[in-house]
């Protein structure tokens, strides 16, 4: 295949570049700086600038920029960055998608989202039928994938990711938590009740790469094990996986003065996630339970 990736050099990005090359699959990248090398080509989304003769011939275009909703704390200026770094190139990209010949137009689109679409549910099942939440993540999340309609009613498949807690060591939540559990310091989120959704990092490349493999699969797309568990039980698992103890909570009020509104719509949410439509469409998880899923992230 023919692919054009934007938000290549980010944690995802950069190890699905690496599968898809070691594959031999050519891969091309946007990046907003000069090019580096043959495979890179120079893009600026928030002025919607891009080539359309980049993305044309093309089998498939992935985008998966966003800036970290974990990065910083939620001024009101980082929520416009948060917003920003996610509509300006999805909405860049599928309106040139849109207006390219169709002989010339990629036939897929891969756009990231995430699972902060359904909000706080409890223990509530969430397959990809379910309804919109509420919260800043929820609306984000909502225009974010709304952002891809104009490739969709030009014709492109259009997959959404709504990926869950992505599980390595090199990376995300993992790369925080690791450290702090090896010391004897870690310990249940709040009142540990609330449901996490998580998906190893081999597994998301895997189902990215059936997205972008599996015609039948379009619209939302959960990216998640098949066993979401209570934070409680999460961790606890990543505590006897790494051989220490769990005994050093961190309370709620403690998660919402150091992180802000995050600590409501990321850390302390509830959200029981599924992957009905990757099951059904006969993805088979490497690591489909959570024993052998934080196993694998820890050495990786």
């Amino acid at each position: 295949m023919k692919l054009v990736i934007a938000g290549a050099s980010g944690f995802l990005g950069k190890a699905l570049v690496a599968d898809l090359r070691k594959d031999g699959h050519q891969v091309d990248t946007l990046v907003r700086r000069p090019a580096a090398s043959g495979a890179e080509f120079e893009w600026h989304p928030e002025r919607g600038d891009l080539d359309p003769q980049l993305l044309a011939g093309a089998d498939a275009v992935v985008c998966l920029s966003g800036a970290g909703v974990a990065d910083k704390r939620w001024t009101d200026a980082y929520r416009q960055v948060l917003v920003q770094s996610r509509l300006q190139p999805t909405t860049t990209i599928a309106e040139t998608l849109a207006g390219l010949p169709p002989e010339l137009r990629p036939g897929t689109f891969v756009s990231a989202s995430a699972i902060g679409y359904y909000g706080e549910r409890g223990d509530q099942p969430l397959p990809e039928a379910a309804t919109a939440g509420t919260g800043f993540l929820a609306d984000l999340v909502r225009r974010w994938e709304a952002a891809t309609e104009p490739a969709a009613r030009a014709g492109v498949r259009v997959v959404m990711l709504r990926t869950g807690l992505v599980l390595s060591s090199t990376g995300g939540l993992m790369k925080r938590l690791v450290p702090l559990f090896k010391l004897g310091a870690g310990g249940k989120l709040g009142s540990g009740r609330q449901y996490q959704s998580w998906i190893t990092l081999a597994d998301e490349i895997g189902a990215i790469r059936h997205a972008l493999e599996t015609d039948q699969l379009e619209g939302p797309l959960n990216l998640v094990g098949p066993e979401p568990v209570p934070n409680a039980e999460f961790t606890a698992a990543l505590a006897a996986a790494l051989h220490r103890p769990a005994i050093i909570p961190a309370p709620a009020f403690g998660l919402r003065l150091a992180l802000g509104q995050f600590a409501d719509e990321g850390v302390l949410v509830s959200q029981r996630v599924l992957p009905e439509k990757l099951l059904a469409s006969g993805y088979r998880f490497e690591h489909p339970d959570l024993r052998s899923a934080l196993d694998w992230a820890i050495r990786n």
